[in-house]
This record gives C-alpha cells, structure tokens and sequence, in this order.
C-alpha cells in the first residue's frame, strides 16, 4: 500500500533539511495537514515518525494536533494518544481537552476526570471547551459529587454564563437524578439555544418524567422561535409512547419528517413503537411493511405490539416471517413471542417456544423469559406448575416472578401458593407496597378480614404508600389524569352527571355493578358508589363529554382493570356508539359494539 507520505506530503524533505529559511509556520501547517490526511493507524504512525524526524514534534501546535487525531480517530488508538501526550513538556489547554474528549470517547470516564486534575496541577487554565466534555463524563458515570465541584470550577473561572456548560449542566444534574438543579440551570440562563431545551426534554425523558417532557415541549413551540432537532422529537415520541398521547405523536411523527430528509431505521422503530403502545395497530403494522431495512430490534417492536393487541397466532407468524429473512432473533424477540404465547394463551405453544429458545437459537434464559412463562401458566390457572417452574430455574428467583405468582393466586384465588409468593417477596425485601395490596386483596375475597387488616398494618409499619390507580386520556393534544374517587378536577360535577346518565342507560342493557370487586369490609351501596367512580369510568365520561360523536377513546392504565370495568366498558362501547382503545399495562383492550379484542382473559 502507497504511504500517506508519498501520496499527500507537499514539501519534500530535503526542502526542510536543506533550506534554513523555510518559514517554521509553514512547516507546522504541513505537518498538521499530513495528519489530518491519516485514514488509519499505520499512516499515522509514519506522520508521527515524519514529525520527529524533522524535529517538529517539538512545537506544541503539531502535538497537540496528533494527540487530538490519535485520540479523537474512529481508528484512533487511546492507548498511543497517552504515549504521545507523555512525551509533551508543556502540554496546552488543546492537548489537554482532546485527552479528555478521547476519553470520554471511549468511555474511560474516570481517567478522563483524572486527566483534568492533572491539568489543574499542570498550572494550565481549562476552557470553556473543557468543561461541557468533563461533564458528560460525570453524567455517564454518574458523578454528582464531581459534577458538582466541575460545576463550581467553571463558575469561578467565569464561565458559568457560557451557553455550551449550562447545555452540559442541565444534562449532567438530569442524568445523575437531580432534576431540580437541571430546572434551576435552565430557569436562570440569559440566553437559551434549541439545545437548552433538548437537554432539559431528554434530562426529564431519563427519569422517566413524560408527562413533564410534553410539558416543556409545548412551553418550547409556545414562544415560536424554536425549530426542534431531531432528538427533541424522539423525546417527545418516547414521551407520547408511555403517556399513549397518540394525537401529539402523530404531529410529532410530522414534524420529523419535515425535519429530517430520510428516517433511519432506529427512529422508524421508535415510531412504530409508539404507535402500536398508544393503540393504533393498524398504522404500526403500516410503517412495519414499508420500512426499506428491517432489523432484529424492528421485527422485537411488531412481534411486542402484536402480543400487546392479543394476536398471538399473528406475532408467531410474524416471528416465523423474521426466522425466514435470516435474522437471529434476540432475548427481546423471544420475550416478545412469549408474552404472544401469554395474552394469547397459547400455552402448548409457549412451551415449545421456550425449549426452542436456548436449542436451536442459543439465547439464555433470562428472568424476563421466566416472567413470561410464569403468567403464561398462570393466566390459565396452573398454578402449581408456576410454582415448581420457579422453584427449579438455573438463576436466582427476583421479586418480578414472584409477584407474577402472587398476581396470578389472586385472580384464582389461591391464598396457599399467594402466601409462599408473599413471603419469598417479603424475604426480598423489595419495599412495593402493591405487594401488600395484592395480597390483602387476595384475603379479602376468602373474606379473611383480620388477615387483610394484619396485611395493611404490617405495609403502614413499614411506611410504604401504595402509587394510587389512575386512568389517562388524551384531549385536544393534552393528557388528563384520573385517580378513583376525583374530585378536584375541573367541571367535576360535568363528569359525575355524565357517569349518572351513562348509569341509567345501562340500566336499561341489565348491567348489574360487580360488588364483589370492592375488596372492602363496607356495605353493597357503599360498595356501588366505589365502583361508579373507577378511574377508568372518570376518563371515559370525561372523552365522551369532550368529544365528537362517534370519534374513538383512547384510555391508558397504570393498573389491571376490574372485572366491572370491563364489563362496563364494553356496553358504553355499544351505547354510545364508541370505540374504547384501553391500555392495560401491557395489554390493548379494544372495546367495539359492546365486544372486546382480548375475549374477556382480562386477569
């Protein structure tokens, strides 16, 4: 192969050795251009030896621009970057950030914190490029005490107005959990870029605070002067996935392609993901069968969605479809194909899928498999079988399979394998208060009252609070939250005259309210005036109030539905002429002319 030198140096050697008055700048700017020129590992390394020969290594320019090639190349070496720095008497500020850039690059995150120290100790005074790269390693880490103190250096040095360290503050504080000092960064920055925002959207999106990244979003398009970025935009896609805000995400889905001249294969998944999550099959299904590349991670999202929707027998066709294509499948397709098997109840099928997995695919079992074959045998009454399967696996059993078992007991109403989940869960120490619940309520229908009362006082002993039910639903591009009981909302009486007529029409249809759900030591009416103030009816009054005639509901849970619930939901889907989209967790029940998608294997 023809040598970087022969093919791109543009003084020849004997110009330096041989003609004293050669410029030295010219000369600096040639060895850098030679660098720069480096397509891999080999060629730099005749630069370098170049640079030695014509004792130019000595200017701190030309060091600094192999440090920075060496340690910044896709092809680059961290490892021969550090013997080159070593060899630097007075490193610059240059040489210095590129070390930590290359660090950080690789993911040595603690030598490129030590690289700054060094720097310190050096005397040489850091930048403002310094810093933004010193904190994306202590947000990756992560680091706040060191964060922190890289915080309060910059601040004393004065760049604590600078544009690109607020942008990494607000990062940094956001991925080490302190949302708040994100928010302070933000709120006290004079002057803002549209990556402020994307820092503070993707700070809350790390926390798992969607609610708040839509929040932030619109305050963004409000003022008018802001044009998202594409990872705005993918935020706000993940945002409207959990929050199933399908309105927003189909505008979202707009604005990229608007913004972006092609979607790649990781933003089409996210927006088929988002699409099956918040409902709408149909449309993922659509984006599925157009994509140009499809990946192990596209067919994992439509084989999850499928499973998600109840049609199981059309996730394991699709399944078969990427087996066909020659794609191996993953943990995360196999997870989904099971959970297939699951909602589908499946159960032959699941089994043989299990076996398969490890046979002929080679993918280990993990606790998320044994999840999925534990609700699996579960949802079917088995379970004994649950138990033993638990009992018998290779790895440590977590509190997931457990409370599987414990759910699963409580909608057979087996209180003796509940109480061995119970206590394996307890042993756990995991500190979920729906543990407690589950099992209280699992007494409360054998009628053990003094069991459900010692159950409840050991969770207040203990000072767990139980994360309260709430239903979701979107209106007019805004997602309205509902809690059983509400009445702080605005134009609540609205909504409870609305749930006294929708009552008086079902009268009419022989519904009868399943007070056997109220798991609660109190008499039948106040047992039915519980059951009429249901999260889920609260959200569906609300979007029958506030929408078209005949246009669909989308409800998304953070709990199982009730029996009644389910009940309920179907015949206000024949009333009223409505089709009820609800998201039950990880369930889809599509509610239409007073039927439901999941054949009532609601539990």
């Amino acid at each position: 192969m023809t040598s970087v030198l022969q093919n791109h140096f543009l003084i020849p050697l004997e110009d330096f050795t041989q003609n004293p008055d050669c410029n030295f700048r010219g000369r600096e700017q040639e060895c850098v251009s030679l660098i720069k020129k480096c397509k891999n590992l080999e060629e730099f390394k005749q630069a370098h030896a170049q640079t030695l020969k014509l004792g130019m290594f000595w200017s701190s320019f030309v060091a600094s621009n192999l440090v920075a090639t060496c340690a910044l190349s896709n092809w680059g070496s961290m490892d021969y970057a550090c013997s080159i720095f070593r060899q630097i008497e007075e490193p610059s500020s240059f040489a210095f950030n590129h070390m930590i850039r290359g660090h950080v690059k690789d993911m040595n995150l603690e030598q490129a914190l030590q690289v700054f120290d060094e720097m310190l100790e050096c005397g040489v005074v850091p930048d403002n490029f310094t810093y933004p790269t010193l904190l994306k390693a202590c947000a990756n880490l992560p680091a706040l005490k060191e964060g922190k103190q890289v915080h309060g250096h910059s601040f004393k040095l004065g760049f604590g107005d600078d544009l690109f360290v607020q942008n990494s503050l607000i990062n940094m504080y956001g991925k080490c959990g302190e949302i708040s000092l994100s928010c302070a960064v933000f709120d006290k920055m004079v002057q803002r870029s549209v990556a402020s925002w994307s820092a503070l959207i993707a700070a809350h999106a790390s926390l798992g605070m969607w609610g708040k990244c839509l929040e932030i979003f619109r305050g963004m398009s409000s003022e008018e002067c802001w044009r998202a970025e594409e990872s705005i935009l993918v935020n706000v896609v993940s945002a409207c996935t959990h929050l199933g805000a399908l309105d927003l995400g189909r505008c979202t889905h707009g604005s990229l392609l608007r913004t972006m001249s092609g979607l790649n294969v990781v933003v089409e998944t996210s927006l088929m993901d988002m699409y099956v999550k918040c409902g709408s099959l149909n449309k993922g299904l659509f984006l599925f069968q157009r994509m140009i590349e499809k990946n192990q991670m596209s067919y994992g999202v439509m084989i999850s969605g499928l499973a998600m929707h109840g049609q199981g027998p059309e996730a394991l066709k699709l399944f078969d479809e990427m087996l066909e294509q020659g794609l191996k499948p993953d943990d995360v397709a196999y997870v989904g194909v099971l959970s297939a098997c699951s909602h589908a109840g499946l159960v032959e099928e699941g089994l043989k899928y299990f076996g398969r997995m490890k046979l002929e695919h080679g993918v280990i079992s993990t606790v998320q498999h044994y999840g999925c074959m534990v609700d699996l045998l579960g949802r079917v009454g088995k379970l004994k079988e649950a138990y033993e399967l638990i009992k018998n696996i290779s790895i440590e059993p977590n509190e997931v399979l457990w409370r599987t078992l414990l759910n699963a007991c409580r909608v057979h109403q087996n209180v003796e394998i509940g109480e061995v989940a119970a206590r394996e869960l307890s042993l756990l120490d995991s500190g979920n208060a729906g543990d407690y619940v589950v099992l209280s309520n699992l007494y409360a229908q054998s009628h053990s009252w003094r069991d459900v009362a010692k159950t409840r006082k050991e969770m207040m002993c203990k000072g767990l609070i139980q994360t309260p039910g709430f239903s979701l639903v979107e209106m007019k591009r805004k997602v309205y939250r509902f809690v059983s009981q509400d009445v702080s909302f605005p134009k609540c009486d609205g909504i409870y005259e609305m749930i006294h007529q929708m009552e008086w029409q079902l009268k009419f249809e022989g519904y009868s309210p399943d007070t056997s759900v109220v798991l609660h030591d109190v008499d039948e009416e106040e047992k039915r005036r519980r059951l009429s103030s249901h999260s889920q009816k609260l959200a569906i009054a609300f979007a029958l109030i506030h929408s078209s005639q005949g246009s669909p509901v989308r409800i998304v849970r953070n709990v199982r539905m009730c029996s009644d619930c389910h009940i309920y939901t179907k015949l206000i889907s024949s009333i009223y002429d409505r089709e009820i989209t609800v998201r039950d967790r990880n369930q889809f029940h599509h509610f239409k002319d007073g039927t439901c998608s999941c054949r009532d294997c609601y539990q």
